[in-house]
């Protein structure tokens, strides 16, 4: 009798530099070579060879900006959001030489937290509510020009968004996705053909200014987040979508074993799979989220997958890059 021993995929997270003085929230990749990320005190940097050299600058005038999301066309045309005060939306169109103030608003009371693009023309930008209002920015023409976005939904008091990875927002051309923290966990979206927005509870984390649900896969069927400050905690940190055969539709349920602590960010990466990362460590899906497995224990804050391609990165702080690899 012959045994046959099928082999095992073995998930790797190998570092490729760090030692900048900046904290990488901000992540974009744009195909298997070229990807952008940007972070704390101005910093932006650009591969063009798949992670293995980058090309940092700090922009000019904007020495101080946290820039915790970027949305990367090419290598040439990018768009950069700034956290705090003012709130900033930066663009360039060759390559980072010089940069547009497309937005700028210096009331404290607007905190951008994420921007996500349906296409190329079509984007979104998520703040922290304002008179119990979500703040939305819209683009439809490649971040030239912002506008309020109309109708945005309600938020509860004490219900806010984590600017931790850009992935507490998603837009795709058939549905915005929100989820949420703080006082309230809630999953908030709103279909393409819909005027109205639907909410749902979670059960991750909440009632803490540091606890909540942190990020939202792209499809929408995966939930990770936590609580920042204790992020060793490991119950309620996952939940998933799961079909139910018997009745149309299904539900969101935690994931039966779940990530290994805090996750700030969770990305489809392939097939019913999904890598999710935070200051704990990163952790590896392969039943859309239904059980976890940890793969690496270093301290990442952003994971993200090439829209067009395979490769994998992820980021942190003190300007540490990785790449993932199966």
């Amino acid at each position: 009798m012959i045994f046959f021993i099928a082999p095992v995929k073995a998930q790797h997270i190998t570092l490729l530099q760090q030692g900048k003085p900046t904290s990488i929230r901000g992540l974009s990749v744009v195909d298997d070579s070229v990807a952008w990320i940007s972070g704390s005190k101005g910093y932006i940097a650009i591969t063009v060879n798949g992670g293995k050299t980058w090309a940092w600058q700090q922009v000019k005038g904007f020495e101080q900006a946290d820039f915790r999301s970027i949305e990367a066309f090419s290598d040439k045309e990018v768009v950069i959001m700034s956290s705090g005060t003012p709130a900033l939306i930066l663009k360039t169109i060759n390559g980072g030489t010089t940069w547009q103030v497309k937005y700028r608003n210096t009331d404290s009371a607007y905190f951008f937290d994420a921007m996500d693009f349906a296409g190329k023309k079509h984007g979104i930008i998520l703040g922290d509510p304002i008179n119990n209002k979500w703040v939305m920015m819209e683009t439809n023409d490649g971040g030239e020009n912002w506008h309020p976005f109309k109708n945005p939904p309600i938020a509860q008091p004490g219900e806010a968004a984590f600017a931790a990875s850009g992935t507490c927002l998603r837009f795709t051309k058939n549905r915005i996705t929100i989820v949420t923290g703080g006082s309230n966990c809630r999953n908030i979206y709103k279909d393409s053909l819909s005027s109205s927005w639907l909410y749902n509870d979670l059960l991750l984390l909440h009632g803490k200014s540091s606890q909540g649900a942190f990020s939202v896969s792209a499809d929408g069927f995966v939930i990770v987040g936590g609580d920042y400050q204790n992020d060793r905690r490991a119950d309620s940190v996952a939940q998933c979508y799961i079909y139910n055969s018997t009745y149309a539709g299904g539900g969101f349920y935690l994931s039966k074993i779940e990530p290994s602590g805090f996750q700030s960010c969770v990305e489809a990466i392939g097939s019913n799979t999904y890598l999710s990362t935070g200051t704990p460590g990163s952790n590896i899906s392969t039943n859309d989220g239904q059980t976890w497995t940890k793969i690496d224990d270093q301290s990442y804050n952003v994971c993200r997958k090439a829209k067009r391609g395979k490769l994998v990165l992820l980021a942190g702080s003190n300007g540490k890059i990785a790449v993932f690899t199966q």
